[in-house]
Formats: structure tokens, C-alpha cells, sequence
């Protein structure tokens, strides 16, 4: 069974926007979680965090967590992971 990708973002932020593009392009399945329009998203993403802070866009591969991950990051993870 593969991972599962989670995207925390907002629609308003334009990095989350790219990163929805990005791994729409690779034609993964991902989750988005609006983290603005939905407080337990939020508080999910806070979660991750040992500051609790609202740090995103975030990527989750399984239980492997990117913040603003760089193209090369996110594409060595993703066929690390998946």
C-alpha cells in the first residue's frame, strides 16, 4: 500500500497553489487540506509541529512531513516513498 500525500495550504496561498499543480503534473493523488476555511485542519497541522505552529504549505508522504519543500526535495521523497 503507498503512502498517502496530504497537502495542508490555503487557496490563497500561492506556493500551496503550486504545490497542488506540481503534484497534479505527476498525477498523484493527494489530499488537500484547507487550513484556513477548516479549524481542525489546522489544528492537524499544528500537530505536526512541536511549536504548534501554523507552518505551510506542508506535504505529508505517509508519516514523512515537508515544510515548503524544494522541487528536488519533494521529487526525492515522493520516489523514496511512493
Amino acid at each position: 500500500m503507498k503512502p498517502k500525500i496530504t497537502l495542508y495550504g490555503t487557496e490563497t496561498c500561492h506556493k500551496t497553489q503550486y504545490y497542488k499543480q506540481y503534484l497534479k503534473d505527476l498525477r498523484l493523488e493527494y489530499k488537500f487540506l484547507d487550513v484556513v476555511l477548516h479549524q481542525h485542519y489546522a489544528e492537524a497541522l499544528r500537530s505536526l509541529y512541536k511549536n504548534r505552529a501554523l507552518n505551510f504549505p506542508t506535504v505529508t508522504i505517509g508519516k514523512k512531513k515537508l515544510r515548503n519543500p524544494s522541487d528536488k526535495d519533494l521529487k526525492k521523497w515522493i520516489e523514496k516513498l511512493l
